[in-house]
């Protein structure tokens, strides 16, 4: 099993910047991939970004590429997500995902609260 915390969100103006971190625990020696979703009240969660933890590969959602960058230190077992450019519509809980090798199971995070002010 791998155990996923997820840290940094907070209340930002619309403009600004913010990285959220993803710390990993356990087998993070199988994970084959990290990714962030989102889910903003009332709205279905959706998926944000996606980073391959060997090669580096990285996917994003149209509404977040140009402006988020997801990045790993495996080093740390830690992955991050750079927020730039924020707006309102990126208002969000922010929870990110691990994939192990050889697994159908999606491990999860609990989760953190981005807010962007008008």
């Amino acid at each position: 099993q791998v155990q996923l915390v997820e840290s940094g969100g907070r209340l930002v103006q619309a403009g600004g910047s913010l990285r959220v971190s993803c710390a990993a625990s356990g087998r993070t020696f199988s994970i084959s991939a990290m990714g962030w979703t989102r889910q903003a009240p009332g709205k279905e969660r959706e998926f944000v970004a996606r980073i391959s933890w060997s090669g580096g590969s990285t996917s994003y959602a149209d509404s977040v590429k140009g402006r988020f960058t997801i990045s790993k230190d495996n080093t740390k077992n830690t992955g991050y997500l750079q927020m730039n450019g924020l707006k309102p519509g990126d208002t969000a809980v922010y929870s990110c995902y691990a994939n192990l090798q050889g697994s159908s199971t999606t491990y999860w995070g609990q989760g953190t609260q981005v807010t962007v002010s008008s």
